[in-house]
């Protein structure tokens, strides 16, 4: 699967780089910013950003598709949609490092089988703690749902908040963004389609 290989080559990229090193660059930050690394304040400051850096970007050394390999095939003839609703979703933009955060709502349609619900979940974290684009991440998830669970349909929305553009640049607050990825029968039917955008906007 090139999703796998493509997280490998990064995972060994990353391996090249020392903690010590990273904390040596953020201090490089700290001091261009105009402040002092050595003030007692900031010295164990780099220390404590890479530490947030592993757990904001632990994505790249994760396989989505691992939270997908356990389904139950005793499903009854189960044959619609199944939804879940308002994923918590905190990732960072890849042009300003800056915080996205929303929901995700993702839906398939079971061919034969099912995988547990927290699953979904899953997999939306791991593609969100990853430098991202929106767009990207919403069809990041969708694909790879369609390509291990082999559903009749997959659908991914998110709606979320830029800070990149809420607290600098244009500076415009409360402004969300809604990204929608269709597949399979939920991009070829539209009644599918629209009874899932009525659930997911459905109070």
């Amino acid at each position: 699967m090139k999703l796998v290989k493509d997280t490998d080559q990064i995972t060994k990229k990353e391996q090249k780089i020392s903690d010590k090193k990273a904390e040596e660059a953020i201090r490089t930050i700290i001091q261009w910013i105009g402040e002092d690394p050595q003030r007692e304040g900031l010295m164990s400051t780099p220390k404590r950003v890479i530490k947030a850096f592993k757990e904001y970007f632990k994505g790249y050394t994760q396989d989505p598709s691992i939270h997908l390999s356990k389904t139950f095939t005793d499903i009854e003839g189960y044959d619609d949609m199944v939804i879940e609703k308002n994923i918590t979703l905190q990732s960072h933009c890849e042009h300003h490092m800056a915080p996205i955060t929303g929901v995700a709502h993702v839906a398939y349609i079971p061919s034969n089988k099912v995988v547990g619900l927290s699953k979904l979940a899953r997999v939306v974290e791991v593609f969100s703690r990853r430098l991202q684009t929106q767009e990207r991440l919403t069809m990041q998830i969708a694909k790879t749902i369609m390509e291990v669970l082999q559903p009749r349909g997959v659908a991914v929305t998110i709606d979320a908040e830029h800070s990149c553009m809420t607290n600098r640049g244009v500076k415009k607050e409360n402004t969300t963004t809604i990204t929608n990825y269709f597949l399979g029968a939920f991009k070829d039917d539209l009644g599918f389609q629209n009874r899932y955008l009525r659930y997911i906007n459905k109070d």
